[in-house]
């Protein structure tokens, strides 16, 4: 097993990237799920080879942390015993209750399978970079509209057909839309867009393609399979017919400029959440609550920044088990839904987890708070950040409501939450320094001691509460106090 430690590689089972607390390994279950006894399983091996740490991503994938070598071998082979098949590959990604949402508009998991069938058999995953992803979203309370990917498929009803919206290059708001078509087309098209960013290199994504191939995809027909491995990208040519809306190459660019499309703000990744900075963030539900399934009840649960330990991840599922869980789906936004329990074995669980630490509440105000594992967990960790974490969010409620992301970085790479957020206090030689509108990377425009860090949130806090308009959110009252104002008030003794 090789390891490896490239920023912006994925962390895969075979693969594991060195962290600040060791090697850290990433797995999606290609079932979309796991049993109760599998999830109890991977937190023993856990607690066995790594540091005890188990984190759910912003991008619903299982993070095991702290391993060494050897240990994430042996990891790899008690996965493979217990029977979990992980994925591999190019992502292509399904909502979280895909299949079994009353109201989603249609199951995305047939289409999700014909487009992971048909990168295989194009030999496309070992010519595209490790964060090339795709998303096919069927829609109903749990879509995938904040989550980022390079190729978007989403679905939409049409006559009462069911017809496949696709977009590139970003979220549900920001991604560039191309053209409605059926399925059959869905597949070939998005198959066309990995052939043309692969031609651009590993570390190319489908934000770099030209207006000149965005044009020439959204006035596809659907070709034979037995036509696609014979297209040529760069020249953009593919096909003459419109496919569906007539407005979708005006939408990109009406002209003739060869030069690629701008990208997002924000790295493309598993630990990107965020997109630029000037549009307000997408709308989501937290994957938190009881959902009525087809059949059934689901319930979700969040750990508090994604992360939790071993130990309490096993308690809970245990008890899980006891209620008549059949199956643990991951979910984006780090979280974890219950399918198939009874409304009274979601009221028991829900309490179970509450008194875990776990997040019961979509209100719960650590689901606007990222937070890597910071010191001591991690060696790179100048500051506790999940100490200063928890104590911001319980004196500091209606400070952060949906209209902010509060970044909480042991240091200056910001493994949490790569993207702006409209405050990161990122730890360093001088202690905890406060960015505004950036990222980790950014300079900090004022520090303060870092364990006295959340005194000086509070202090912006005080600061909100007393400038505030009636409706008012806090991202707009942090812009009318301005960045210099707000870091005067933090660096405030």
């Amino acid at each position: 097993m090789n390891a490896f430690s490239r920023r912006g590689a994925c962390p895969a089972l075979s693969a594991p990237m060195q962290t600040g607390d060791g090697l850290l390994v990433r797995l999606n279950p290609v079932a979309g799920g796991l049993s109760p006894k599998s999830l109890i399983g991977l937190g023993e091996s856990a607690l066995r080879h790594g540091n005890g740490i188990m984190e759910v991503t912003a991008r619903s994938s299982l993070q095991i942390r702290g391993l060494t070598s050897a240990s994430a071998r042996l990891l790899a082979m008690e996965v493979d015993a217990l029977g979990i098949a992980v994925r591999t590959g190019v992502p292509v990604e399904t909502g979280p209750l895909a299949g079994l949402d009353p109201q989603e508009i249609a199951d995305p998991r047939p289409l999700a399978e014909r487009i992971r069938a048909a990168i295989a058999e194009a030999g496309l995953a070992q010519r595209l970079g490790p964060k090339v992803s795709v998303i096919v979203d069927g829609g109903g309370r749990l879509g995938m509209d904040a989550v980022t990917a390079d190729v978007r498929l989403a679905a939409v009803r049409m006559d009462a057909a069911i017809q496949w919206k696709m977009s590139i290059a970003g979220d549900g708001q920001s991604a560039k839309p191309l053209v409605i078509v059926e399925e059959d087309a869905a597949r070939d098209i998005a198959i066309a867009i990995l052939r043309m960013v692969a031609e651009k290199g590993r570390e190319a994504h489908a934000r770099d393609l030209t207006r000149r191939q965005l044009r020439s995809l959204a006035s596809w027909r659907v070709l034979p399979p037995s036509v696609l491995p014979d297209i040529s990208p760069s020249r953009g040519e593919i096909g003459g017919f419109v496919v569906g809306s007539s407005s979708a190459a005006s939408e990109i660019g009406e002209n003739r400029d060869q030069s690629a499309i701008s990208p997002l703000e924000g790295e493309m990744s598993g630990r990107t959440e965020g997109g630029a900075v000037e549009r307000l963030p997408v709308p989501a539900r937290f994957p938190i609550g009881v959902f009525d399934l087809t059949a059934g009840t689901a319930l979700g649960i969040g750990l508090p920044f994604g992360s939790m330990p071993a130990q309490k991840l096993i308690g809970l599922t245990q008890h899980a088990l006891t209620l008549g869980a059949a199956e643990i789906r991951l979910a984006p936004q780090r979280a974890l839904l219950f399918i198939g329990l009874s409304p009274t074995a979601c009221h028991s669980l829900q309490q179970a987890a509450t008194t875990l630490g776990f997040v019961t509440d979509a209100a719960d105000p650590r689901t606007r708070i990222a937070a890597c594992p910071g010191a001591p967990a991690c060696a790179s960790g100048r500051i506790a950040t999940r100490d200063i974490a928890e104590t911001i969010a319980a004196e500091n409620r209606d400070l952060l409501d949906a209209s902010v992301t509060l970044h909480i970085s042991g240091c200056a790479k910001g493994c949490a939450h790569p993207a702006p957020a409209a405050l990161t206090l990122v730890g360093g030689d001088n202690g905890a320094g406060l960015v505004v509108d950036g990222t980790a990377k950014a300079l900090p425009a004022g520090y303060r001691p870092g364990y006295d860090t959340a005194r000086g949130v509070g202090r912006i806090a005080a600061a909100i509460r007393e400038a505030r308009f009636r409706g008012e959110t806090t991202a707009a009252c942090l812009t009318r106090l301005g960045a210099a104002g707000v870091t005067e008030l933090y660096r405030q003794e």
